[in-house]
């Protein structure tokens, strides 16, 4: 989620409350055919106060960098649909972050869905872990947090990853970023999935993003 530009914090945060309020609202609202403008309004006012995820990568931008502009260009090469020249399709991709091009680290999971983008963690791994967990700590990857929340997240399955890791001896994961052999049932698998769950919300979370629940 985007983090508050400085100064806008008390907004961000206001606006963030407002919208998940009317997150619970809006199935009942669209029985009654009432329109969404409200919710729309908000989000403009939420983006225009606040700082991309993006930008905290540094992730470079098409037309802006040269390594996201060839990164562009070779993609378009493999595309099987040419119907767009090679200009038009530089200038509709023009300003785009290329995620992929950011250096790896604890920001950038390896716990993804295919069809998001690769800085952004799939809760649904942690499902492998529910009877470590709890019930309640999976509920809560399900359920938008401000950072103050992400961070507090993240040193609570920390805490659950380390006593784990230590019962079934694979504390040596904790530092290991590639995932070991998948076995969603082996202890190795279940403390690297809460491991990197709980760095990246602590990376993330620092740096004052928090993040948004999506099914």
């Amino acid at each position: 989620m985007n983090r508050p530009k400085p100064g806008r914090e008390k907004e961000y945060e206001d606006i963030f409350m407002a919208l998940q309020k009317k997150e619970e609202t809006s199935f009942f609202s669209k029985l009654l055919g009432k329109k969404q403008n409200g919710r729309q309004k908000l989000l403009e006012s939420f983006f225009d106060i606040s700082i991309p995820a993006y930008e905290t990568l540094n992730a470079p931008r098409v037309g802006f960098d040269n390594n996201a502009t060839e990164w562009v260009k070779e993609k378009y090469e493999f595309r099987e649909d040419k119907a767009l020249s090679l200009e038009e399709f530089l200038r509709q991709m023009y300003g785009y972050y290329v995620v992929e091009l950011v250096p790896e680290h604890d920001g950038i999971p390896l716990y993804i869905a295919p069809h998001y983008e690769p800085h952004i963690f799939r809760a649904q791994f942690l499902k492998d872990c529910e009877q470590i967990i709890g019930e309640r700590m999976l509920e809560t990857a399900y359920t938008s947090q401000l950072a103050q929340g992400a961070i507090l997240f993240g040193q609570q399955i920390m805490g659950i990853a380390d006593d784990y890791a230590i019962k079934n001896n694979v504390t040596y994961l904790k530092d290991q970023r590639l995932p070991p052999a998948f076995d969603e049932d082996s202890a190795e698998s279940k403390a690297h999935i809460m491991f990197s769950a709980a760095k990246w919300l602590l990376w993330w979370g620092g740096r004052g993003h928090g993040y948004e629940a999506d099914f």
